[in-house]
C-alpha cells in the first residue's frame, strides 16, 4: 500500500489539476517530443503512394477551384498542404479531362516529381503536416482535459508520443492520422456536449465533426455514432438533469449535425459541382461510380443524396468510391498471416493487426485501463464517460471488420488513437488508487513501450515482439500498413553509390518510376528497345531491387527463387539480389507495369500494348486483369477471335466473385453478336 494518505493524495491531485499552466507546458512538451522523434525517425522516408497525388490536387483546388483531381478523398488535408506548397512555389500543367484514374494520377504525380523539385516539395509538405498534426494532438489533449482531467489527457498524449504508427503518420500528407485525431476529439467533445447540452459544447463538437467529415470518408461512421448516442441520451436522461423539455436537446442535436455538414460544404467553396465547367469532369462519371457499388441499399442512399444535393458532388463521388473499396468487395490482393487473399482477410485481421503493431507496453496499459473500467473501480461519472469511448471503439471496429483489409493498420488508426484514453485512465487510476504496485506497473509499461519503440528509426515498418519484430513481418503481411515505398531514397542512394559506377542497370520492382526518374535512377524497362532482350529472358543476370512482401508465395507472378536465396543487401522492406536467378515472375510484372500507363492515354497504341502484354504473359502466369487488358487491346485492333480468347482466359483466372466474373461473361456474350466498334472496353476491378 502507498504510505500517502487518501486526503493528502486528493489534495495533491486537486492542486495539480488547478495548475492549467503546468498542463499546457507538459502537453506542449509531449507534442514537441512526438514531432521531433517523428522528424528524426522519418527523415529518410520518401513520399508514400498518395502524397504527391494529394499535394498536386490541393494546389489545383486552390488555383482553379476545381475538384476533379483525386476526388476520392475530401479536401481538407489537400487544401492545407496545397496552400503551403502553392504559396511557396509550385509549377503545374493546364487542367484537362482524364480517361481514368491511372491517367489522372500520372498527370498529378508528374507535376510533383518532374515539373518541380520534389525534395523541396516534400520538405515543405512535411513541415505543414507537422504543424497540423501537432495542433490536432493538442486539441485532442485539451478536449480530454476538459472532460477527464489532466492525468488522463497527459497519459493519452504520452501514449501517442510513443506509438510508432502515430510517429510514422505525423509528417505525411495523408488523411489517416488527422481524421483519427479529429474523430477521437469528436467523441470526447460529444460526451461533454451531451452532459451539459450547452450551446458552446454543441458548437465545439459540431465544428470538429465538420473538419473530420472534410478529412476522410470514414468520418461518417463516428458521425452516425454521435448522432445516435445524442438521441439516446436526450431521450433517457431524467428531466431534472435536462432542466427543460427534451425537444430543445433534439434541436441542438440537429444543429450539431447540420453545422458539421455546412463546414463540409465550406471546404468545397459552397458549390455542388466539382468544377466551374457546366458538366461533370471526373475521370469517371458519378453515375458509374455509384453503379460500381454492389450493395443496392448503398446505391439508393448515394443516388438519393445526389438528387437532394445533401453534400457536394465531389464528396459523393469519393463516398461511392470508399463504400465500394472499404465496405464492398473491391479487389485488393494482399498477404495476411502468411496467406494470400484477393479481397479481405479473416474478420480478426484488424484486432490482430492492432495487437501486432502496438508496442506491448502500450497494449498492456490499454488492457489495464479497460480492466479498471470494467471492474467499476472509478467514479461513476468517469466510468460512464469511458464506457462511451469504448462504445465508439467497438462501433468503429464492427464497421471496419466488415470491409476490406488492404489498408492495414492505417485504416484502424482511429481505434489506436481512441485506445489512448484507456492508457490515460490507467495512469489516472495509478495516481488515485492506494497501491504503489499498480503505479509501478503503469510506469514500467510506459518505460518498456518507450524503450522498445522510440529508438526504432523506421516507425512505418514497426511490428512488436509478438511476431518477432519488424524484420519478419513482411513474411506474413504485405498490406499498405507495412510498406508504401518509403525506401525509395535509399534505393536511389544505393543505385548511385554501387550500381551506377559499375554500369549495372537494375530490375526494379519497388516504388514509383516517376520518382526513380526524378532521382536520376535508370532501370530495366525504361527503354524497351534497349532492354527487351534482358527482360524477356527468364534467367536474369544482374541486380534486382524488390519489396520484401513481393517475394512471398503468390498465385501469379511468383518468384520462388528469391524466397530460397539470401539477399545481397537489405534496407528494411527493400531487398537487393545480385547475381543470376530465375525471376520470370518479376520480369513479367515489370514489363506489364512499365507499359501500364500507356493504356490510359488519349490515343493508345493498341498494337504495341498487345505485344507487350503477350511478352509478359509468356514469361509467367499473370493475374486475370492482364488477360482482360489483352482482350481490350485485341478488341480495339478489331480482332474478335483474339479478344474472345483473352476474355475467356481472364474469366478462368478470375477470383470466384460475381462482381468480377459477371462483366467478363457479359463481354463474351457481346463479342458473339455486337459490332466490334459498339463494344466498350472492360474496366479492371483492380484499378481502384
Amino acid at each position: 500500500m502507498n504510505g500517502e494518505s487518501a486526503p493528502t493524495r486528493t489534495h495533491t491531485l486537486k492542486v495539480l489539476e488547478a495548475k492549467r499552466g503546468l498542463f499546457l507546458f507538459l502537453a506542449l512538451l509531449l507534442t514537441t517530443g512526438a514531432i521531433l522523434r517523428s522528424a528524426m525517425a522519418t527523415r529518410l522516408d520518401s513520399f508514400t503512394y498518395d502524397e504527391a497525388y494529394h499535394i498536386a490536387a490541393g494546389v489545383s483546388y486552390l488555383r482553379h477551384r476545381d475538384f476533379r483531381i483525386n476526388a476520392e478523398h475530401p479536401p481538407l488535408i489537400k487544401l492545407w498542404a496545397g496552400s503551403v506548397i502553392a504559396t511557396t512555389g509550385f509549377k503545374e500543367d493546364q487542367l484537362r479531362r482524364f480517361s481514368d484514374k491511372p491517367d489522372e494520377r500520372n498527370f498529378a504525380e508528374r507535376e510533383v516529381y518532374l515539373e518541380n523539385d520534389f525534395h523541396s516539395v516534400q520538405r515543405r509538405a512535411r513541415t505543414a503536416m507537422f504543424v497540423l498534426n501537432g495542433t490536432l494532438l493538442l486539441v485532442f489533449a485539451f478536449g480530454l482535459q476538459r472532460l477527464f482531467g489532466p492525468f488522463i489527457a497527459l497519459g493519452a498524449l504520452l501514449y501517442l508520443a510513443i506509438d510508432p504508427t502515430v510517429a510514422a503518420h505525423l509528417p505525411l500528407v495523408m488523411t489517416d492520422l488527422p481524421v483519427s485525431l479529429l474523430l477521437a476529439t469528436v467523441v470526447v467533445l460529444a460526451i461533454r456536449a451531451f452532459q451539459t447540452w450547452s450551446v458552446k459544447d454543441i458548437a465545439l463538437c459540431s465544428g470538429i465533426l465538420g473538419l473530420a467529415l472534410a478529412t476522410k470518408h470514414s468520418a461518417p461512421i463516428i458521425a452516425i455514432f454521435v448522432v445516435f448516442s445524442g438521441a439516446v441520451l436526450a431521450s433517457v436522461q431524467p428531466l431534472a438533469i435536462l432542466q427543460t423539455s427534451r425537444w430543445p436537446r433534439f434541436a441542438k442535436l440537429a444543429a450539431l449535425a447540420a453545422g458539421a455538414i455546412v463546414i463540409l460544404w465550406c471546404f468545397y467553396f459552397l458549390r455542388f459541382r466539382e468544377s466551374p465547367e457546366p458538366r461533370e469532369v471526373f475521370n469517371r462519371p458519378l453515375a458509374s461510380k455509384i453503379a460500381d457499388v454492389n450493395k443496392p441499399g448503398y446505391r439508393v442512399v448515394l443516388s438519393t443524396m445526389t438528387t437532394l444535393h445533401v453534400v457536394p458532388r465531389a464528396y459523393l463521388w469519393g463516398f461511392a468510391d470508399t463504400i465500394r473499396a472499404g465496405l464492398g468487395d473491391r479487389l485488393g490482393p494482399h498477404t495476411a498471416f502468411g496467406h494470400f487473399y484477393w479481397v479481405a482477410a479473416p474478420k480478426y485481421f484488424f484486432p490482430a493487426m492492432i495487437a501486432l503493431k502496438l508496442p506491448i507496453g502500450l497494449g498492456v496499459l490499454v488492457l489495464m485501463g479497460i480492466a479498471v473500467w470494467s471492474r467499476n473501480l472509478t467514479q461513476p461519472e468517469l466510468r460512464r464517460y469511458l464506457g462511451m469511448v469504448l462504445a465508439a471503439i467497438v462501433f468503429f471496429l464492427l464497421v471496419l471488420v466488415s470491409g476490406a483489409t488492404y489498408g492495414g493498420i492505417r485504416h484502424a488508426l482511429p481505434v489506436l488513437v481512441m485506445f489512448s484514453v484507456f492508457a490515460g485512465a490507467a495512469l489516472h487510476f495509478s495516481l488515485t488508487y492506494p497501491s504503489i504496485w499498480f503505479r509501478i506497473a503503469v510506469i514500467s509499461c510506459f518505460l518498456f513501450a518507450a524503450i522498445s519503440a522510440v529508438p526504432f528509426m523506421r516507425p512505418w515498418e514497426y511490428f512488436n515482439e509478438l511476431i518477432g519484430g519488424s524484420r519478419n513481418a513482411a513474411k506474413y503481411f504485405d498490406d499498405e500498413g507495412v510498406d508504401l515505398a518509403q525506401r525509395d531514397k535509399e534505393l536511389a542512394a544505393y543505385y548511385h553509390k554501387v550500381l551506377e559506377p559499375e554500369g549495372d542497370i537494375p530490375l526494379i520492382f519497388y516504388g514509383r518510376e516517376l520518382q526513380h526518374q526524378a532521382d536520376g535512377v535508370d532501370w530495366l524497362g525504361r527503354d524497351m528497345k534497349r532492354d527487351e532482350a534482358r527482360l524477356s529472358d527468364p534467367i536474369f543476370k544482374g541486380t534486382i531491387l524488390i519489396g520484401a512482401g513481393l517475394i512471398n508465395a503468390l498465385p501469379y507472378w511468383d518468384t520462388p527463387y528469391l524466397r530460397e536465396h539470401p539477399p545481397t543487401a537489405r534496407f528494411g522492406n527493400l531487398i537487393v539480389f545480385r547475381g543470376t536467378c530465375d525471376c520470370a515472375g518479376i520480369a513479367a510484372t515489370n514489363i506489364f507495369y512499365s507499359n501500364y500507363a500507356k493504356m490510359f492515354t488519349d490515343k493508345p497504341n493498341w498494337e504495341e500494348i498487345e505485344n507487350t502484354l503477350r511478352r509478359s504473359i509468356q514469361l509467367s502466369r499473370p493475374p486475370f486483369n492482364v488477360y482482360l487488358y489483352l482482350g481490350n487491346a485485341c478488341l480495339r485492333r478489331g480482332s474478335r477471335e483474339n479478344a474472345l480468347e483473352a476474355y475467356q482466359h481472364a474469366l478462368r483466372e478470375a477470383p470466384d466473385m460475381p462482381e468480377v466474373k459477371l462483366p467478363l461473361e457479359q463481354q463474351i456474350k457481346r463479342l458473339s453478336t455486337w459490332p466490334l466498334d459498339q463494344i466498350p472496353n472492360l474496366r479492371s476491378p483492380l484499378i481502384e
